[in-house]
């Protein structure tokens, strides 16, 4: 859908219709993009009093064969004249990715765990994503910067500073620029594992459910797999009465020991009171 062309200074070519023509308020504010009744306080002077008013003749934007057809037809809607010169698309520049500021203290963290994991990434990639500066991401680098001994990896997605979809495409053309400079130089091709997975396979349907899932439940917990398998009932009783046999020696063994200290007690008993008699009988 087409939106409607209007003049580059709506009021201003009002003022001038209203003063100029007999068109009327319906035709000139469709064609200045204007309410009615703002059309009708400015001929009544309570709108844009101040104001000069601007030739669209002059300006290219209207001829005189349209004003008069639209004067004689009040049915007749004004159409701005196509310029004959085409005046070339201004690209605004791209301006580095705002972080709020409650989040700015996390773009070192988040540079950190780029540079970790993803070493295909120029700084400028790291710089769209994290939205921080190149001196920042080389200090990291060179663990110079002034808060290196506290600072602690982590994923930028999981922070808000950048989306799963933006860090992907990073990926992949850093991925894709690594393996060109390395088939030219004829080396290997980079493992696939190195790098994060597309989103388009991160979220993609699995009808029998995702991998992970089918292995959580391939590997749910069992009784044998907890307690362990139940041996053969021969081999229980047999177990059984193995350990009662050690269980009634290691008492028997105990019980021996213990008579033996007492008798050790009893004996130094009676030697201690024989010496006592003897220095009685010498005094």
């Amino acid at each position: 859908m087409s939106t409607a062309q209007h003049p580059l200074m709506p009021k201003a070519t009002a003022v001038w219709l209203v003063d100029n023509t007999s068109l009327s308020f319906e035709q000139i504010a469709e064609f200045c993009g204007m309410h009615m009744l703002e059309v009708k306080g400015i001929a009544d002077g309570d709108v844009a009093a101040g104001i000069r008013g601007k030739n669209p003749v002059t300006a290219g934007e209207l001829t005189r064969e349209e004003i008069s057809k639209a004067e004689t037809n009040p049915e007749y809607r004004l159409k701005v004249a196509t310029s004959k010169v085409k005046i070339p698309e201004i690209k605004q520049k791209k301006r580095p990715r705002y972080t709020p500021v409650s989040r700015r203290q996390d773009r070192p963290n988040a540079v950190l765990w780029l540079l970790r994991n993803h070493s295909e990434l120029k700084d400028s990639q790291i710089m769209r994503l994290v939205g921080t500066t190149k001196p920042t991401i080389q200090q990291i680098r060179d663990r110079s910067h002034w808060n290196s001994a506290n600072l602690v990896p982590q994923d930028p997605v999981t922070l808000g500073l950048c989306s799963q979809v933006d860090l992907d495409a990073e990926v992949a053309k850093g991925a894709s620029r690594v393996a060109k400079e390395r088939m030219a130089l004829g080396l290997p091709p980079v493992e696939a594992d190195e790098t994060l997975l597309p989103a388009s396979e991160t979220t993609s349907y699995h009808p029998g459910g995702m991998p992970e899932e089918r292995t959580r439940e391939e590997a749910a917990p069992t009784a044998e797999n907890v307690f362990g398998a139940a041996p053969p009932a021969n081999q229980s009783g047999d177990d059984e009465a193995d350990s009662e046999a050690e269980e009634a020696a290691r008492v028997f063994a105990k019980l021996q020991g213990l008579s033996s200290q007492g008798g050790d007690k009893k004996a130094s008993a009676d030697a201690e009171n024989a010496d006592e008699a003897d220095d009685a009988e010498s005094r």
